[in-house]
């Protein structure tokens, strides 16, 4: 994901790759930039946005470093917490001039279709939430099945009560998300990031389907929030906002 977002951002137009910093890739190159070792090359670089594509505790310190550093954040990576969101306010306060994003998907039509399941939440009485993605993803279930669950429970709080009395198999149900609303993550090699939410009333369902085939599919949204995070201060979660300006 770093070098395809790195090469997104050097063919981009008014953005310019100024430095790219892997421990396991020093000494290679992307994008014509070499690959170093240290985040002390973003500082010499005076590198005005970083992106971080790596692990939830690498990216928040990541992030500590450039708000530190004066250096603004984009963050796409999933599994971060609120524990982790709150050590980030702390970092980029809505009152200084630093500014963070974390989108735990960056592929316009998964916010569409998060938004699209809050809006449907009110108007239906059962949902249910199946997320899949590669067999090298180590989280479950992934941060955008969380959100799209958070969102849909905030805007409806009525829903029916889970049927099942006997789980034949542990786990078959999958896992209870906010409101209740359950959630299944399958983990298989070929895929790349999909989503279905289900939502279902009396002689009716539909249902909301992302599907991203290709990595190429997050790059729009990166670029979206790298040029939209320099205006604005503190943290924000998502990308919905930034589409909406």
């Amino acid at each position: 994901m770093g070098a395809t977002v790195c090469e997104a951002i050097e063919a981009a137009e008014g953005l310019d790759l100024a430095a790219a910093v892997d421990p396991v890739g020093v000494g290679q190159t992307v994008a014509a930039v070499g690959i170093a070792a240290d985040l002390i090359a973003l500082a010499e670089a005076e590198v005005e946005v970083a992106v971080d594509f790596t692990v939830p505790g690498a990216a928040v310190a990541n992030a500590t470093w450039c708000a530190e550093h004066g250096i603004h954040s984009v963050i796409g990576t999933t599994g971060v917490g609120e524990d982790d969101l709150a050590r980030l306010r702390r970092a980029f306060p809505e009152a200084g001039r630093l500014g963070c994003i974390v989108a735990p998907n960056f592929a316009i039509g998964a916010v569409l279709m998060m938004r699209f399941a809050e809006l449907a939440a009110p108007w239906f009485e059962t949902a249910e939430i199946i997320e899949l993605h590669h067999d090298g993803k180590v989280d479950a279930p992934s941060g955008t099945a969380m959100q799209t669950a958070s969102r849909m429970a905030a805007a409806s709080g009525e829903w029916g009560e889970d049927p099942t009395r006997v789980e034949v198999v542990a786990g078959a149900r999958g896992g209870r998300g906010p409101a209740g609303i359950r959630i299944h993550s399958v983990r298989l090699r070929g895929l790349v990031a999909h989503q279905e939410v289900l939502l279902g009333s009396a002689g009716q369902s539909l249902t909301i389907r992302h599907d991203s085939y290709d990595r190429q599919s997050f790059m729009p949204g990166v670029l979206v929030a790298v040029r939209g995070v320099t205006t604005r201060p503190g943290v924000t979660v998502g990308l919905e906002d930034l589409l909406a300006t």
